[in-house]
C-alpha cells in the first residue's frame, strides 16, 4: 500500500528543483515539499518524514540554519538530512556535515545518485530502528522473567547499569560496555521456565527443588539460543555463567577463575549486590556496609577478586545508579 512507503521531505526555493526531485523519487516514496526553511521545520515536526533533502542557499533561513534547528529539536533530531546544493567546494561540504547532515549531493543532480543515496540512508535508518526494537524486546523479556519474583522489575535495570560501570572499569570499550548493558537484563530469563511453586516458595527449597531452580541458567541459554557474535551471544554467556563461582563451586558447569567469561563474572557481582541491597518479599534490604563486607568476604571464593576491588572503587557511581533506579522513585512516578 502507498501509505507504507517512506516519507521524504524535499526543501528548495526553486519549484523546478522540487519538480525534478518529484520525478526522480515519486515512484518509490511518498513526498512532501517546502520552499523555505521555516515551512520545512513545521512539516518535519508535524509529519515526521523518514529523510529530508535540503537545499542550502535559500532566502531567509539557510539550509545550514534549518539543519541545525532540526538537530536541536528532540522531535526531529533523528531525521537524517541530505544537502542537495550547487555549492560543491570541500569547505561547503564540511559546513554541511558540521550542521548535522549525513550526506551531500551536488547540483545538477543525477537521478541514479539521488536514488542510491536516499536508499542507502533509509536503509541505515531502518537498521537503527531494528536495533532499537531488538534491544527493547531483549529488555522486556528480561523484565518478564523478573516480574515473577520482583514487583517492579527494577532489579534488571540497576544490575545492568552496575554491570556496564564495572565493565568500563575492567577495561571494556564503550561499545562493549553498551552491549553488556543491553545483554545483562537477560541474565535470569530462564526463570520463565521455573514453576511458580518453586520460584515463589516462601521457605527454603529442598534438594530436588533447588536442582530445578538451578536449571534456570541452562533454560535461559536455550531461550536466547546460539549466536556467532554480538549482544545476543553476550546475553547467552551471561545467562549461562552468572551463577558460576570463582572457586569452581557454582553452577551449572562448575567453571572456575577465568574459565568463567568476563561478562558472567561482572554480572555475578552486579546481580548479588543489587539482590542484597534491595527489599524482597522474603527479606529486608541489607545495609550498604553489610553488602560491601559480603563482597569482600567472597573475594576469591564466589567472586573474581580483582572485579570486587574495582566495583568497590566505583561505589559513588554505583550508589548514584541505585538512587536513580530506586523502587520508591518508580512507585512515585507511576
Amino acid at each position: 500500500m502507498t501509505s507504507t512507503l517512506p516519507l521524504i521531505l524535499a526543501v528548495d526555493d526553486e519549484a523546478s528543483n522540487l519538480q525534478l526531485l518529484r520525478q526522480i523519487l515519486q515512484e518509490h516514496y511518498r513526498l512532501l515539499f517546502a520552499k523555505d526553511g521555516a515551512r520545512a521545520l513545521e512539516l518535519a515536526r508535524q509529519e515526521q518524514p523518514s529523510l529530508i533533502l535540503l537545499d542550502v542557499m535559500m532566502p531567509g533561513m539557510t539550509g545550514h540554519e534549518a539543519c541545525r534547528a532540526l538537530k536541536a529539536d528532540p522531535a526531529t533530531a533523528g531525521i537524517p538530512v541530505i544537502f542537495v546544493t550547487a555549492l560543491s567546494d570541500t569547505e561547503d561540504e564540511v559546513r554541511g556535515f558540521d550542521a548535522g547532515a549525513v550526506d551531500y549531493i551536488t547540483k545538477p543532480v543525477s537521478a541514479p545518485i539521488v536514488r542510491a543515496r536516499v536508499r542507502t540512508h533509509l536503509s541505515l535508518v531502518r537498521m537503527d530502528e531494528l536495533k532499537e526494537t531488538r534491544l527493547q524486546i531483549v529488555q522486556r523479556l528480561g523484565l518478564a522473567a523478573e516480574y515473577k519474583d520482583n514487583e517492579t522489575g527494577m532489579h534488571v535495570i540497576r544490575m545492568s547499569h552496575y554491570s556496564r560501570l564495572l565493565g568500563i572499569a575492567a577495561g571494556m570499550s564503550e561499545a562493549q560496555a553498551d552491549d553488556l548493558l543491553h545483554a545483562a537484563p537477560m541474565h535470569d530469563v530462564g526463570k520463565i521456565g521455573i514453576p511458580d511453586r518453586i520460584l515463589q516458595k516462601p521457605g527454603p527449597l529442598d534438594k530436588d527443588e533447588w536442582a530445578i531452580m538451578q536449571s534456570h541458567a541452562t533454560i535461559g541459554a536455550d531461550i536466547i539460543g546460539e549466536h556467532p557474535h554480538g549482544m545476543l551471544k553476550l546475553a547467552r554467556n551471561i545467562a549461562l555463567s552468572h551463577h558460576e563461582k570463582w572457586d569452581g563451586s557454582g553452577y551449572p558447569n562448575g567453571l572456575a577463575g577465568e574459565q568463567i567469561p568476563l561478562e558472567g563474572r561482572i554480572c555475578a557481582i552486579a546481580d548479588v549486590f543489587d539482590a542484597l541491597t534491595s527489599e524482597r518479599p522474603y527479606k529486608a534490604a541489607w545495609p550498604l556496609q553489610d553488602a560491601i563486607d559480603f563482597l569482600k568476604k567472597q573475594r576469591g571464593a564466589h567472586f573474581d577478586p580483582a572485579l570486587v576491588d574495582l566495583f568497590i572503587e566505583q561505589l559513588p557511581a554505583v550508589l548514584a545508579i541505585k538512587e536513580k533506579w530506586a523502587e520508591e522513585h518508580v512507585a512515585r512516578a507511576a
